[in-house]
């Protein structure tokens, strides 16, 4: 009896034994057809972006990675949209890369069109927009959870990737290669391109320049001093906010520990509007962004932002830009844009003091680029004042200690270093109201607002009036022609009233003139005889050329070797009469309007400039042209690349 109960009690464990088994195998085979179908999600997932797939700004707006941390398509900016990648997890979209930043933004009506031939585009009103040109047709495309935006070929090899093409913004796993730059944007709400510029250059120094200047120290305002480690150095960040340098595979120098919390949480760096470039800190579940490290704590470091003849000021780590005595901003709020005069400068006469049209102005404790073109030792302030007035080409002066450096407008990279004695001394019109003081707080002003439609509607009109002027020159013209061919075709001897004069032989002039025998007067280029014409004996003056005219019968010469030196380079020989006043040598003989004539030199030699930043805008030059906006005294076209 026992035993036949221990043989059944074995059988039954047998078989649990054997149905535990069969359920662990099943779950094993669940587990992994699980896994393999998460292989295949991903798999799927990678290349989501298949051709056909398009995006609108208001609907359906982005391609987002497979967790959602970043998305690809539109985002907003001021007066419409951009094409970038963001970070989709914040309240706010924060862009990491923008597409075209110098193209205009697109309106709401926008399509964003991965097309059936493999392009990326924008379609706006008809109009086709590369958005990213690889070089072979696009198969298909993925925003990866690195926040690395990536193109494919048909074989799935990748062909473009944003890591590979950075804007302002590096992201963990990224690098900045040699000879890469990262641009600052125009402002929080405009990612076009700004004023400031970080580039890791080919000796392995990563340095930061304004925009528009040459890879040399004086324009250098930041630098981690690794030049010289070659051209393999990158710049990298790693996801625990680690910022460094690699050469290679050695590390070179640490900008950042790094160690920072790594749960869902986004690093990155980026150079910003104000030309400092930071690593930031994004929670994505607090939804808040903070700044773990800066490149420097003097926001008056970056050189050129508060534009030409502004300078910066530094106040309970607010930062606030002024302009020089004299001068106001070009564009209230927009620091970058400048200053300009409120008066109207002089025009300069080498032999003329400036005395009795200018005052001195001071303004402490300013540091400027140097750019001088004269200096002067021991003097005092008071000399040094009166040196520039009495200089024409005067226009300011830096005085330290006993030296005076006579400079040049426009001054660039001004801020205000309370420790420096350096004084800037600005000559301003005698006409400017004396202020009690210099005030740092930036004033909304009324600017010059041109209205486009007024200066369409302008130009319209001018081009209407210019076409009717040349229509009726023609037919005047014409009709003179005419008449005075029917006149010549007549031979009459007779002049007739209210034509064109007819044309009368040497031979008949000879014989009025009795053989050009009663002198009149004599020109420029011939003497001035008595005549009589016709039966009624009518009195007449005519004119006998004694000299040849070498320009109207002879070819002009491409180069008159014979010309004085000075006069062998046009732009100098223009500036120096100009400067010397002495414009009259640039038309001889010839009847201009010396006034308009004198403006349009100055305008020339503005638009010439060696230094792209001293040109004025095209909007500028209109309005000179116009006389909407006063034409300053121009610098020499080349005196301030020369100065440096």
């Amino acid at each position: 009896m026992y035993n036949i109960l221990t043989s059944q009690f074995c059988d039954k464990s047998e078989k649990k034994k054997e149905e535990k088994q069969k359920s662990m195998a099943a779950m094993l085979w669940l587990l992994l057809l699980s896994a393999f179908h998460a292989v295949a999600l991903a798999q799927q997932r990678h290349f989501n972006i298949t051709l056909g797939s398009s995006l609108t700004p208001t609907t359906n707006s982005s391609w987002f990675s497979p967790t959602g941390r970043f998305a690809f398509g539109f985002y907003e900016q001021t007066n419409g949209y951009a094409v970038g990648i963001s970070i989709a997890g914040m309240p706010k979209k924060t862009a990491v890369w923008t597409a075209n930043r110098n193209s205009p933004v697109v309106p709401s009506s926008a399509v964003l069109l991965l097309t059936s031939d493999g392009r990326l585009i924008v379609q706006v009103g008809g109009k086709e927009i590369y958005v990213i040109s690889p070089s072979q047709d696009i198969a298909s495309a993925s925003m990866l959870d690195t926040g690395n935006f990536v193109l494919y070929n048909s074989d799935h090899i990748i062909i473009w990737q944003s890591f590979g093409n950075p804007t302002n913004t590096i992201l963990p796993g990224q690098h900045l290669s040699a000879r890469q730059e990262l641009f600052s944007s125009a402002s929080d709400a405009d990612d076009s391109f700004g004023i400031f510029r970080l580039k890791m250059q080919d000796d392995g120094n990563l340095v930061q320049y304004p925009v528009q200047t040459t890879d040399t120290s004086p324009y250098a305002y930041y630098a981690t001093s690794t030049d010289g480690a070659g051209n393999n150095v990158t710049l990298n960040l790693d996801d625990d906010g680690h910022l460094y340098m690699l050469n290679s595979t050695i590390s070179l120098k640490n900008l950042t520990e790094g160690g920072h919390p790594r749960e869902r949480t986004i690093y990155l760096m980026k150079i910003d509007v104000d030309g400092i470039f930071r690593v930031y800190s994004h929670s994505l579940n607090q939804q808040n962004s903070s700044v773990i490290w800066s490149s420097t704590g003097d926001r008056c470091a970056p050189k050129g932002l508060c534009g030409l003849n502004g300078f910066c000021i530094n106040l309970d780590d607010q930062v606030k830009c002024a302009c020089l005595p004299g001068f106001d901003f070009v564009m209230p709020g927009n620091w970058s844009a400048g200053c300009e005069r409120n008066f109207t400068a002089q025009t300069c006469r080498l032999k003329e003091k400036t005395s009795k049209y200018y005052a001195m102005r001071t303004v402490d404790n300013t540091k400027w680029e140097d750019i001088s073109y004269s200096v002067l030792d021991t003097t005092t302030k008071e000399d040094c004042e009166q040196a520039c007035l009495q200089d024409c080409n005067c226009e300011a002066a830096l005085f330290k200690d006993t030296e005076c450096r006579k400079q040049r407008l426009p001054l660039r990279f001004g801020r205000r270093v309370m420790t420096d004695s350096n004084l800037a001394l600005v000559k301003v019109g005698i006409n400017v109201v004396a202020e009690e003081g210099l005030s740092y707080q930036i004033e909304e002003t009324k600017g010059k607002k041109l209205r486009i439609d007024i200066l369409i509607a302008s130009i319209t009109l001018a081009a209407f009036a210019l076409l009717v002027l040349g229509i009726s020159g023609f037919l005047i013209h014409r009709n003179q022609v005419w008449t005075y061919t029917k006149i010549q075709d007549s031979r009459s001897v007779q002049l007739c009233e209210d034509v064109a004069p007819r044309a009368f032989s040497y031979a008949q002039l000879e014989q009025a003139t009795s053989g050009f025998k009663e002198e009149l007067g004599r020109g420029a280029f011939g003497t001035v005889f008595k005549g009589i014409l016709g039966e009624d004996q009518k009195v007449v003056a005519v004119k006998r050329l004694d000299r040849e005219l070498v320009e109207g019968e002879t070819e002009r010469k491409c180069v008159d070797w014979s010309l004085d030196e000075n006069e062998s380079i046009l732009e100098h020989w223009v500036y120096s009469c100009f400067e010397a006043g002495e414009l009259g040598k640039l038309v001889r003989d010839e009847e201009v309007d010396r006034r308009q004539f004198e403006r349009m030199v100055k305008l020339s030699i503005w638009c010439i400039q060696d230094e792209p930043s001293l040109r004025p805008s095209m909007k500028k030059v209109l309005l000179m042209l116009e006389g909407t906006v006063e034409i300053p005294v121009p610098p020499s076209p080349t005196s301030f690349l020369s100065a440096i």
